[in-house]
C-alpha cells in the first residue's frame, strides 16, 4: 500500500463559531405582579378586553404566557385585579351620602368633595380607570363593575336631590339626570386628557369643580 502524503492541514475551525460572533441570549423582561398589571391594563384599553388575549399580554409584556401564569390565573383574573383597583379609589371619593355630609357639611359642600375627589382619582390612575368606565358586562368580573357604577350613580343622586331640598341648588334640575350629565364630563376625561399638558392637575380639577356647581346653584 502506498502512502500519498499531502501538505492539506486539516481544517479543524468546520463548525466553530468565534466567540465574537456567537448570539447572546435573549434577557427576558422581569414582572412582579403590579407591573404586569399595567401592561395588562394598556393592553386591554388598546384592544379592548374582548379582543386580548394572553398572547397580547405576554408579548407587550415581552415575557412568555407561561411566565404570566406564575402571578395570576388568567386574563380574568388580571382583570379583575384592575377593576378592584379602580374601585378601591373611587370608592374613597364617591362617598355615601351620610358620610360625605359628616366630612363635608352642607350638601352642596358634599357635592364639590365628591366631585373633586372623583376627579382626581381618574387623574392619579387614569389608566384603570378608563378600564372601570369601558367594561361593557360580558363577564362576572365586568357585572361587578358595572353594578358599583350604578352604585356611584346613586351616591351622588342622593346628595344631589339633599342639596335641592335643601335650597342649595336649582330645584327644577332631575337628580339623576344631573348625576349622569356631571359625573359624564368627568368621565370624558379619559378620552382627552394628558398628563403633563398646560394644566396641572389641580387646576384640572379646580375647572371641573367650578363647571359643575355654577350650573347647579341658583342664578
Amino acid at each position: 500500500m502506498v502512502l500519498v502524503h499531502t501538505n492539506v492541514t486539516p481544517d479543524r475551525t468546520v463548525g466553530f463559531v468565534p466567540s465574537g460572533a456567537m448570539t447572546k441570549p435573549v434577557r427576558r423582561k422581569q414582572h412582579d405582579a403590579n407591573s404586569l398589571l399595567q401592561v395588562a391594563v394598556r393592553v386591554f384599553n388598546e384592544r379592548g378586553y374582548d379582543g386580548t388575549s394572553m398572547e397580547h399580554i405576554a408579548l407587550a409584556a415581552g415575557i412568555t404566557k407561561s411566565s404570566i401564569y406564575h402571578h395570576v390565573d388568567g386574563k380574568e383574573a388580571l382583570l379583575g385585579l384592575a377593576l378592584d383597583r379602580a374601585i378601591d379609589a373611587l370608592d374613597g371619593a364617591f362617598l355615601p351620602a351620610g358620610q360625605a355630609l359628616e366630612d363635608f357639611g352642607a350638601p352642596i359642600v358634599a357635592i364639590d368633595g365628591v366631585v373633586r375627589r372623583t376627579t382626581k382619582a381618574l387623574l392619579d390612575d387614569i389608566e384603570v380607570i378608563t378600564l372601570f368606565l369601558r367594561v361593557r358586562g360580558n363577564s362576572p368580573t365586568e357585572l361587578k363593575a358595572i353594578d358599583k357604577r350604578r352604585d356611584f350613580d346613586k351616591r351622588v343622586s342622593e346628595l344631589v336631590t339633599l342639596a335641592a331640598d335643601a335650597g342649595d341648588i336649582r330645584a327644577d334640575l332631575d337628580p339623576p339626570v344631573i348625576t349622569k350629565l356631571v359625573f359624564g364630563a368627568i368621565n370624558s376625561l379619559i378620552d382627552w386628557y394628558k398628563p403633563g399638558g398646560r394644566l396641572t392637575d389641580d387646576q384640572v380639577v379646580d375647572h371641573v369643580s367650578a363647571l359643575v356647581l355654577d350650573g347647579l346653584r341658583h342664578r
